[in-house]
């Protein structure tokens, strides 16, 4: 990377957290147990979804799908977080910032596909339950797959090849716990300014853009089931409600970072949280919690466990 790029720059200083020794061992411990719970909880309900048949359902696949991608995003920053909060020196170098970059950026990616395919499952389900099966085919749940990585890929690396021919001589502290573009942008040596409206411009117009079409989708399906039947209205909204959890979960911290990118530090360090730690884990609970079938699939799995002890 360095031969693409004019930078005397060789890697980054992460001025992450100042705070007591005490205030950091304490945080280190609490996002040691969160990452646990995003690595557990999600990857319980992959493996969940592959192995109880009767969760073999559109809806579900895309759901596995969604529990990979939340580790995958939450393990490009988190765990490097923890160990830097009793480093002094939090250094990461020039091509692991542009790689964290690349993958925050690629599985943000496919996430936003994965909650376009899943609003548009749901749709399906609630309007037109008769073609379901045929609408939402094992082809057409690949396709949306295939097409968050694609776009996922395309759209980090449309970020990427714009920041790695920028110069970058000093200075290099980032004021985060991760490398992404609105931070590293302002370390260029040439018009940060500038160039921090062209970041906020694609990326804020990307998540802007899927943010309001994912609201007015879940408006048009309740004015649909309103009209065909006002009793079915709570129903369907109660079905929609962990979808429009997630969505609101996931997007409003992307739009502060990304259509607002100049926000305090103290700020922008809250939203890394909420992004890449609570998010991840929150998800598997809001869908265990509001799912009657993952609910019965526990139970399955619990009983089987039992008679497998008895036996």
């Amino acid at each position: 990377m360095d031969g693409l790029n004019n930078s005397v720059v060789s890697e980054f200083v992460l001025l992450g957290l100042s705070s007591s020794w005490e205030t950091k061992v304490f945080l280190m411990l609490i996002f040691s147990l969160i990452y646990l719970g995003i690595i557990l909880g999600n990857l319980f309900i992959f493996f969940l979804v592959i192995f109880d048949s009767h969760l073999h359902s559109p809806m579900y696949f895309l759901l596995a799908n969604l529990s990979l991608i939340n580790v995958g995003l939450a393990s490009t920053t988190v765990p490097k977080m923890i160990r830097d909060l009793l480093n002094e020196y939090k250094l990461i170098s020039f091509q692991s910032c542009m790689t964290q970059i690349c993958f925050i950026h690629i599985m943000g990616g496919v996430e936003m596909v994965l909650l376009i395919a899943m609003t548009f499952d749901r749709y399906t389900a609630i309007c037109k339950p008769l073609h379901y099966l045929n609408i939402m085919n094992p082809k057409i749940c690949f396709s949306f797959v295939i097409a968050g990585w694609v776009i996922g890929v395309i759209y980090a690396m449309s970020q990427f090849a714009f920041i790695i021919n920028l110069p970058f001589c000093g200075p290099n502290e980032v004021d985060s716990f991760y490398c992404d573009f609105p931070r590293i942008i302002k370390l260029t040596c040439t018009g940060g300014h500038k160039f921090e409206f062209i970041i906020a411009a694609n990326s804020g117009f990307m998540t802007m853009s899927t943010f309001f079409l994912l609201i007015l989708s879940y408006i048009f399906i309740l004015v649909m089931v309103w009209k065909r039947s006002s009793r079915d209205l709570s129903k369907a909204f109660v079905t929609l409600s962990a979808h429009i959890t997630v969505v609101v979960l996931f997007f409003a911290p992307c739009m502060f970072l990304y259509v607002w990118p100049f926000p305090t530090s103290s700020i922008n360090k809250y939203l890394f949280i909420a992004d890449f730690a609570i998010t991840p884990i929150l998800n598997p609970i809001i869908y265990t919690l509001r799912n009657k079938d993952i609910k019965v699939a526990i139970k399955r799995l619990s009983k089987q466990g039992h008679y497998a002890r008895l036996c």
